[in-house]
């Protein structure tokens, strides 16, 4: 069973940083990209970035050079500097996957809470 789970999150003060991470387990076949969404209170989940299994990049735009996704096998890292109060969000992790039956699922991590304080 595929599992992921997330850490990394907390409180920060504006301008500082956090690093978030996303451990994937129980995969039995390959991985076809991992990522990040958000979500603020009130809003619609959004998404923040993605890495392909060829490790290419992506971000959104709002992202602005300030976040930086990276990946090691089956974990994937957020890091986030100059954090703004506009960050606070519960960011998820993603994990497109083409199991065993060749069928591509995505699965979601439980999320972790970001708290930017100004």
């Amino acid at each position: 069973q595929v599992q992921l789970v997330e850490s990394g999150g907390g409180l920060v003060q504006a301008g500082g940083s956090l690093r978030l991470s996303c451990a994937a387990s129980g995969i039995i076949g390959s991985i076809n990209a991992m990522g990040w969404y958000r979500q603020a209170p009130g809003k619609q989940r959004e998404w923040v970035a993605s890495i392909t299994d060829g490790f290419n990049k992506n971000y959104a735009d709002f992202v602005k050079g300030r976040f930086t996704i990276s990946r090691e096998i089956a974990t994937v890292y957020l890091q986030m500097n100059s954090l703004e109060p506009k960050n606070t969000a519960v960011y998820y992790c993603t994990l497109d996957h083409t199991n065993r039956y060749r069928t591509r699922v995505v699965y979601w991590g439980q999320g972790t809470q970001v708290t930017v304080s100004s």
